[in-house]
């Protein structure tokens, strides 16, 4: 048991590799034979007009003291229905390099969840005292690997595609009046004040460096302790001792309390700015919970491919039983915060917060991506998991995982989207060709880092408790 490792075999490699050039093939038809567009017609705008539209909107009621509510939520679904089935880019020739963009982005975000997780649910092990999951820790331990290249992809994503992504980075937003002494018809109040967020200590509109110096600080501190701990797992391997099971929980500890600042203000950063006029005090919660409930689906995938591989022996069904109750629960969880931000949005009925969901339920685009989200991460999870049995069976705990992987990817596909492409947003063979290439790379990254040390933690002093789990 102690020696037992996993071997990544040429056969599994060339399998990714197959995976890797279907996606780039298929990368290359959508960039060769583009969908989702309009007919090359002349009526397409700009994202940002759609935006501004939005806001002269409100700004309408928000001076007419005679509107009631109900008036004024009309006049701005209505507004915004318009500019959903009308707008599009300007740009024709960079329209499909903006939905290339776009997708990186979407993909980069996704997959640094899924890693930064992995470490999270390691140390959340460690910090809790949890015996149970000892045999499976160095799944998501492996994960975090992936961090440095995702650095890299976030950090140049955005120094290479920042103006097709974000708003608030252009720097005409930021002057009310022009050299000449005019006024700026592109000014915006609303963005101007927040320029601090993003450009301290520069001036709005010039380069970004609070923005990029919060990217750079969590993929430091984060990658920072990942290193710390796996060294110190690793050490454990060959010293032995209880000490070393001490330091990991102190290093996990720091880790978790970063983490629960780091994580929301990356969601805030990196997805809700895209939207840069809504904002939402639960948007945190609700990235996090999302992120979290694809650690666990890959997780759980995971071990037990690496079970039906003749790996991890030691992992039972009571194991595994744990792992689709965190699935179930947290699809719950996710559900209720998803459905708690609607709520209150709905219920408040104010047209600035609206708008994000008008932009999503009233555009034929994203509609259908609104309802087949719930159905894929909140109602097929929870009627699939809702019997004991179900959750110790692994051809229902596999569906459920690929399910819930694939649904949150279009989770994070409508909170990115519809605030950079617009009416121009398409699902095709650019999003699925996107998503193999990244999900090659980050498994063959995972899988790399899980070949090189023991599969099973050797002198974990918690060992004899997992190998008695039972429920």
């Amino acid at each position: 048991m102690a020696k037992e490792r996993f071997e990544f075999t040429t056969g599994l490699k060339k399998k990714l590799y197959i995976v890797a050039i279907v996606g780039f093939v298929l990368l290359l038809l959508g960039a060769i034979l583009p969908s989702g567009s309009h007919d090359e017609a002349a009526e397409e705008i700009e994202m940002t007009e759609q935006h501004d539209a939005s806001a002269s909107v409100i700004q309408e009621i928000n001076a007419d003291e005679n509107y009631s509510t109900d008036e004024a939520i009309g006049g701005i679904i209505s507004e915004v229905a318009m500019e959903a089935n009308e707008a599009g880019e300007a740009d024709h020739g960079g329209g499909w390099l903006k939905r290339f963009a776009v997708n990186l982005w979407i993909n980069n975000v996704y997959f640094v969840g899924l890693s930064i997780i992995g470490i999270f649910f390691f140390t959340l092990q460690y910090a809790s005292q949890a015996g149970w999951s000892t045999y499976l820790l160095r799944v998501p331990l492996a994960m975090g690997s992936w961090l440095p290249y995702a650095f890299v992809l976030m950090i140049g994503t955005f120094l290479f595609f920042s103006h097709d992504l974000f708003h608030w980075t252009h720097s005409d937003l930021y002057n009310e009046f022009l050299p000449s002494g005019e006024l700026n018809p592109h000014y915006d109040g609303l963005i101007a004040g927040k320029s601090s967020y993003f450009f301290l200590p520069f001036e709005g509109g010039s380069f970004p460096v609070f923005f990029l110096l919060r990217m750079v600080l969590f993929f430091w501190v984060w990658f920072w302790l990942f290193k710390k701990i796996k060294s110190l797992a690793l050490t454990e391997d060959e010293l032995g001792g209880d000490s070393y099971w001490f330091k990991i929980r102190k290093f996990s500890a720091i880790f978790l309390v970063f983490f629960a600042v780091s994580s929301s203000v990356a969601a805030w950063d990196w997805i809700m700015s895209i939207d840069v006029h809504w904002f939402s005090t639960m948007f945190g919660w609700y990235v996090f919970s999302s992120w979290w409930v694809i650690g666990l689906a890959f997780i759980t995938l995971v071990t037990i491919l690496l079970k039906e591989a003749g790996y991890l022996t030691q992992v039972t069904a009571n194991h595994l039983h744990d792992l689709g109750k965190f699935i179930f629960a947290f699809s719950i969880f996710w559900a209720y915060i998803w459905f708690s931000q609607f709520l209150l949005i709905y219920y408040a009925n104010i047209p600035e917060e609206s708008v994000y969901f008008v932009e999503r339920l009233l555009s034929d685009k994203y509609a259908p991506f609104f309802f087949v989200n719930l159905i894929l991460n909140f109602l097929f999870p929870l009627l699939t998991f809702m019997t004991r049995d179900a959750k110790r069976l692994n051809v229902f705990l596999k569906i459920v995982c690929v399910v819930v992987l694939a649904g949150h990817w279009i989770d994070f596909y409508l909170m990115v989207t519809p605030g950079t492409l617009g009416a121009n947003g398409a699902f095709g063979l650019t999003e699925i060709g996107m998503f193999l290439i990244f999900g090659v790379a980050f498994v063959f990254v995972t899988l790399s880092a899980l070949s090189k040390s023991a599969l099973v933690a050797k002198n974990h002093p918690m060992l004899e408790e997992a190998k008695h789990h039972h429920i």
